[in-house]
């Protein structure tokens, strides 16, 4: 703990600021092959943050001073100790309040990084304080909960494995984000303010249901956009929007990931060659399947093979 007292904090105006674009969008510098960052940020009273959103999911600690967040005209005062939870498609600001600049720790991530592997949709569950969000959502957690300091225990152990060495500090690295979301869940599952957010967006996944249901049965053969929005009885471009405002990301990404997450145990777990796993997961060619396995885990499927069998 005297360790992380002493740490550099880094200077969050200058980290954050220039990275935001015109319209207002943020782009978080993620390794491409594991896209979660923990950065502890100092906020100077004198340069606040200017309104803008971004595809990742955010969670900050607010280790010492005071800020406030304003989530599109709502006020969210934040004392030491608090957490704030924030999704991808709201805008929002914050300034450092008082004399003594913030300190915070910040964990970012893409949704992808979650994905879903059961054909219900299951994994999805573990989104949903970021998905569920709306114009009530309270997003700062309380000091006296108990859960921000859980959460920031849980922050610095995915720190320690940032960026990942092996296969080893991926999972770790996973297992505690994992960690972290189910304990946001159990919380805003029980807050009033978020039940009737949670409803709704539970109704949504039902909507999604039998897709995630015929995906779970025929995700070893082409599925397009245009079948999974017959599916689910909607129009192409009303499907496309829907699918990635409930779940956080576009369809073709979900079934990409999805196939990978199968690839995966197949590759560890069977003695099927890399073109015997290409064909049965539904992608084109094996060299696709190549491209699709090294975009989402980082390595080709030949190397992951190797690593995960030492």
């Amino acid at each position: 703990m005297r360790s992380f007292v002493n740490r550099q904090w880094e200077d969050a105006y200058s980290a954050i600021e220039p990275q935001i674009s015109a319209q207002m969008v943020h782009q978080w510098p993620f390794l491409a092959e594991f896209p979660i960052d923990v950065r502890f940020l100092e906020f100077d009273p004198n340069h606040g943050i200017r309104p803008n959103r971004h595809d990742y999911f955010e969670i900050q600690y607010l280790y010492s001073g005071d800020l406030v967040y304003d989530v599109q005209g709502r006020h969210f005062s934040m004392k030491r100790g608090d957490l704030f939870v924030m999704g991808n498609e709201q805008l929002h600001s914050l300034r450092s309040h008082g004399r003594q600049p913030a300190k915070v720790a910040l964990l970012a991530f893409l949704p992808e990084l979650i994905r879903g592997t059961e054909k219900t949709g299951d994994d999805i569950e573990y989104l949903m304080p970021f998905l569920a969000q709306d114009g009530d959502f309270p997003h700062v957690v309380p000091a006296q909960t108990g859960i921000p300091s859980q959460v920031f225990d849980l922050i610095l152990r995915a720190a320690a494995e940032l960026p990942p060495r092996d296969c080893r500090g991926r999972l770790s690295a996973r297992t505690y984000l994992k960690m972290i979301l189910v304990l946001l869940g159990n919380h805003y599952a029980a807050s009033h303010g978020s039940v009737a957010a949670y409803r709704r967006k539970q109704g949504d996944f039902e909507r999604l249901a039998p897709l995630f249901d015929f995906v779970g049965r025929w995700y070893g053969e082409p599925i397009s956009v245009e079948e999974a929005a017959l599916i689910v009885r909607m129009s192409k471009s009303n499907f496309m929007r829907f699918f990635k405002q409930v779940t956080g990301q576009p369809f073709v990404a979900y079934l990409n990931h999805y196939r990978i997450s199968k690839a995966e145990a197949l590759l560890t777990t069977t003695d099927k060659t890399i073109a015997e796993i290409s064909h049965e997961l539904g992608f084109c060619d094996q060299s696709y399947f190549g491209l699709v396995f090294r975009t989402v885990m980082g390595v080709s499927p030949r190397d992951y093979k190797s690593r995960a069998g030492q």
